[in-house]
């Protein structure tokens, strides 16, 4: 079995999950370990992963995502927002919307990941200068709780669902 993960990280979150995907991963398999570009050979698995940008996936991931045509495709997704499945189910079914029907879909993982302090200052600035908005307030504690993630228990399902999607290939 020859496996390529291919990843795009703005803060380290993705490379993280990423990283651990590998490590659960029969090193001999992995023909390939990095981000987009040019040279990714062609494998029997592709496992692609992006941060969420403005709700979706990243232009580079989309863009290569929309080339491939007969492969097998597993998914992984960080997102600031995080602890609701249906937020996830509907990032991935943005990026799903990409991929060729051509291609068999193994499955998709998403953990929340922290968000970079810009984020935060923003809305600080937006809610100074409106100090009964609720979703500000909501939204400040989100990136409050998402700085410890992706955290143990995170790291933890991103193995385990590796584990499950490379079962799952080599009993079909």
């Amino acid at each position: 079995m020859k496996i390529s993960i291919i990843y795009s990280s703005n803060t380290g979150n993705t490379k993280k999950i990423a990283e651990i995907i590998k490590k659960e991963l029969d090193s001999e398999d992995i023909i390939y370990f990095g981000k987009v570009n040019e040279k990714i050979p062609d494998t029997d698995i592709y496992i692609i992963g992006s941060w969420t940008d403005k709700g979706n996936a990243t232009t580079d991931i989309i863009e290569f995502i929309k080339k491939l045509r007969n492969k097998k495709i597993a998914f992984f997704g960080t997102a600031g927002y995080g602890k609701n499945t249906e937020y996830y189910k509907i990032l991935f079914e943005r990026v799903k919307a990409y991929i060729d029907p051509s291609n068999r879909i193994l499955g998709y993982f998403y953990c929340q990941g922290k968000m970079p302090i810009q984020v935060k200052e923003r809305y600080i600035q937006m809610i100074t200068k409106n100090p009964k908005d609720t979703n500000l307030k909501v939204s400040i504690k989100n990136f409050d709780e998402a700085l410890s993630h992706p955290n143990d228990k995170d790291l933890k399902n991103a193995r385990q669902w590796i584990k499950n999607i490379i079962k799952s290939y080599k009993t079909s």
